[in-house]
């Protein structure tokens, strides 16, 4: 679950306003406290806890909310909380992956299905969109925490398969399986990342005209609105004026 923004096809969170700072923290707060329930409270022993408070962190997040996300998980016996996926195509054919955190899949099923019919998209089975993607670890650190130099070298030695500069940040990609075990051989020499996270990562990306980019956009603020939406992935080719 990250807090920052980048588009670039991949996925977008915006704090432009009180209110997409709010949604950003309470998708937050929802991935600490499902987090906190299923592992151990402590994050030295949780790399999933530990991961989504450095993300809250890293949008700012009032060190308060963090402890009542993580108090209320020992609160919150009767909800059980799913990791969901829907796969599909919006507007000109773009595959879409949305990852859900949903007590009530029931509602979250009828809500995305609603949101890419009035698209103009349609939502397909598993598999449907995500074989034009690459599913991998990606771990983000802030240009000022390491030199480019160490963290080519230190990537190396922590077991990741890439890592790319990109504007202010180092992005370390890995095998997903092992992501937790890099972070970890990161954090050695590391203290303060941006997110970490499961990510889907485009094969081809599809570019389309100003117009349909900005349908395209206003589809994914839409999706990005539902309360039970956490992360969502494209293959869209963003181009910024």
């Amino acid at each position: 679950m990250a807090g920052h923004s980048h588009w670039a096809g991949i996925k977008h969170k915006k704090g432009k306003a009180d209110k997409q700072r709010s949604k950003i923290f309470s998708k937050l707060s929802k991935e600490i406290t499902v987090a906190a329930k299923l592992g151990d409270k402590d994050p030295a022993m949780n790399p999933r806890l530990r991961s989504a408070i450095q993300a809250a962190r890293s949008a700012n997040m009032p060190k308060e909310n963090i402890e009542r996300a993580i108090d209320k998980s020992s609160a919150n016996t009767g909800s059980n909380f799913e990791n969901l996926r829907y796969e599909g195509f919006g507007p000109e054919k773009v595959a879409v992956i949305v990852e859900t955190l949903t007590d009530n899949k029931n509602r979250t099923a009828s809500n995305i299905r609603t949101i890419f019919q009035k698209a103009g998209g349609s939502l397909g089975t598993q598999g449907s969109a995500s074989h034009n993607f690459n599913q991998v670890g990606v771990i983000r650190i802030n240009k000022k925490e390491i030199s480019e130099e160490e963290i080519l070298d230190l990537a190396i030695e922590s077991g990741a398969d890439e890592c790319v500069t990109k504007e202010n940040i180092y992005e370390i990609q890995c095998s997903i399986n092992e992501i937790y075990k890099v972070k970890k051989n990161l954090e050695n020499r590391i203290s303060n990342f941006i997110s970490t996270d499961i990510e889907w990562i485009p094969l081809n990306n599809i570019e389309v005209s100003e117009q349909e980019q900005e349908k395209l956009i206003e589809f994914f603020e839409i999706l990005e609105d539902d309360d039970d939406v956490q992360n969502i992935f494209s293959n869209l080719k963003v181009k910024i004026n």
